[in-house]
């Protein structure tokens, strides 16, 4: 298991790590902080000028991830967690991550009131010894204070909050303690296992009746998608892509969906590519998008998005092959793509 305290920058989260790290049995500090401050020396000025922050750096999500995993295996137990995570993608993509191994997260937000942590902060920089340092610091905290309010609203619905405003780091850390032992803070997100080989996936667009395609968010990895899902052994693609329109969204389609494109996905490490499907699957009536299914432990949310919306929404490999897609379906054809451009035409 893994608790991870979120929080405002200079909320005081590793001093509540360290204390709680005392309390739950079997427990050991993970810092992830230590995995930026290792890139900022391996990585190329040239690429880190490219960031606002390490977290920016996919490079550190995935080993965030692997680290963690690889901790886990090593002395089991329980990692406390101590790091910021205010981008809801980056959330997704790194408890999706521990999710596909197995590892539990309990999410729990230290709230503090603002006028207590700007306290906390000045205090701090009193306290540092490092003069200058100590002032970029508390710059740095406060800088990030805006983006915190903003994290507010999905930050208050995903994780257990804890006020700290009135609290010392030790009896937070009991609070934590007893929550975290009540159950409290389960992150809700589908374990859907990490390939080890190539995969065959099967997605299905759905349109409304202004010709739009539904797109969906999933809570386990970052990005919008496409309803659908991994083929499992011996599963039929087209049958495999009405099983998770049901199992995602509670809709059942009436025929099997017409296949529209077949995509060849290189595989680029840690990725292990496949086949990639995409069937057509009709008209969705106002009535029946009406009945679909709310956001549960799979999806955060969906939306029906025109061809230009959806090209703001989705990577780049799979907006090529909604474009094939819909210009199949607009032929009457099925097109064969390799990395998301036709070949054998």
């Amino acid at each position: 298991m893994i608790v991870w305290l979120n929080g405002a920058f200079g909320a005081g989260k590793t001093t509540v790590a360290r204390e709680l790290v005392e309390m739950l049995p079997d427990s050991v500090l993970f810092d992830p902080e230590r995995i930026g401050d290792e890139l900022r020396e391996i990585l190329p000025r040239k690429r880190l000028d490219e960031v606002s922050d390490y977290q920016d750096l996919p490079a550190w999500r995935r080993l965030v991830v692997e680290t963690a995993a690889a901790l886990h295996q090593e002395v089991g137990g329980t990692l406390v967690t101590p790091m910021t995570l205010l981008r809801q993608e980056y959330r997704d993509e790194i408890f999706g991550g521990l999710a596909a191994r197995r590892i539990s997260v309990r999410h729990v937000l230290l709230e503090v009131d603002e006028t207590i942590l700007r306290e906390r902060v000045a205090r701090r920089e009193e306290r540092s010894a490092h003069g200058e340092a100590g002032t970029a610091a508390r710059a740095r905290c406060l800088e990030r204070l805006p983006a915190y309010r903003r994290a507010l609203s999905w930050l208050a619905a995903d994780a257990h909050t804890v006020d700290t405003s009135s609290l010392t780091p030790r009896q937070t850390a009991e609070r934590v303690a007893e929550a975290v032992r009540a159950g409290a803070g389960v992150c809700d997100i589908v374990q859907t296992p990490e390939p080890t080989a190539e995969t065959v996936a099967a997605g299905v667009l759905l349109f409304d009746e202004e010709g739009r395609v539904l797109l969906v968010d999933p809570t386990y990895k970052p990005g919008w998608e496409f309803p659908g899902g991994v083929v499992e052994p011996g599963e039929p693609p087209a049958r495999a892509g009405v099983r998770e329109v049901a199992e995602e969204l509670g809709l059942r389609l009436d025929a099997a969906p017409r296949l529209l494109v077949v995509d060849w996905e290189a595989p680029r490490p840690p990725g292990h590519g496949g086949l990639r499907l995409l069937f057509d699957g009709g008209l969705l009536t106002a009535a029946a998008a009406h009945d679909m299914l709310l956001p549960g432990a799979e999806l955060r949310g969906w939306r029906f998005v025109t061809e230009e919306e959806a090209a703001g929404l989705l990577p780049p490999v799979r907006m090529d092959r909604l474009r094939w897609a819909l210009r199949a379906r607009e032929w009457g054809t099925t097109l064969n793509l390799e990395a998301g451009v036709p070949v054998g035409t």
